[in-house]
């Protein structure tokens, strides 16, 4: 679609619609225009439709902050932004707005609301895979979320991370299972 750096999907299968995305790699404000435009799309569904979004979404969760704590991120960022002419950072910060907004449309966090008490933070990139320069820590880009009601159908939600996906891609697979009563 027009206006988005990787582009978009959105499908209709049987009763769901599914918007598979890939969100700027490298622009917190190209992002957040992004994200406008699928939610203001999601809008426009017929009203109680069952709604599946997926895919790269290259930004970060306010329920991850925690794990980003250590700091070492934003002179990663801070560092590209400088020398690639990004603009990750906003005002120098971590940039939570994209989650932040989805969460507020009332879409949930699959993967979120599926971690256990004894949770551990896998992130799902850099992985394993040989690219040239540095990729910076562990980090969370990559996302399932649904409607209220398709989330309350999710039987697991998970990240992949083991000695072949740590290898396939240079972000990890996320698996989720839905258990449909027809």
């Amino acid at each position: 679609f027009e206006g988005f750096h990787h582009g978009l999907l959105r499908v209709k299968i049987q009763d769901l619609y599914f918007y598979i995305i890939h969100l700027h790699p490298s622009n917190w404000e190209t992002r957040n225009r992004e994200i406008d435009w699928i939610i203001s799309d999601i809008s426009k569904l017929p009203e109680g439709s069952a709604v599946i979004l997926a895919g790269d979404l290259n930004t970060f969760s306010p329920d991850d902050s925690i794990y980003y704590s250590h700091g070492r991120l934003e002179p990663f960022f801070a560092a590209r932004d400088n020398d690639y002419n990004e603009v990750n950072l906003r005002d120098g910060r971590l940039d939570y707005t994209v989650i932040g907004k989805l969460l507020d449309y009332c879409l949930i966090d699959l993967e979120k609301k599926a971690r256990s008490e004894d949770y551990e933070f896998i992130g799902s990139f850099p992985t394993l895979i040989e690219n040239e320069g540095e990729h910076g820590d562990q980090r969370r880009l990559d996302y399932v979320f649904a409607d209220r009601e398709t989330a309350t159908t999710v039987v697991h939600a998970k990240i992949i991370a083991d000695d072949v996906t740590l290898k396939l891609s240079d972000h990890l697979p996320m698996i989720v299972d839905f258990e449909f009563v027809k």
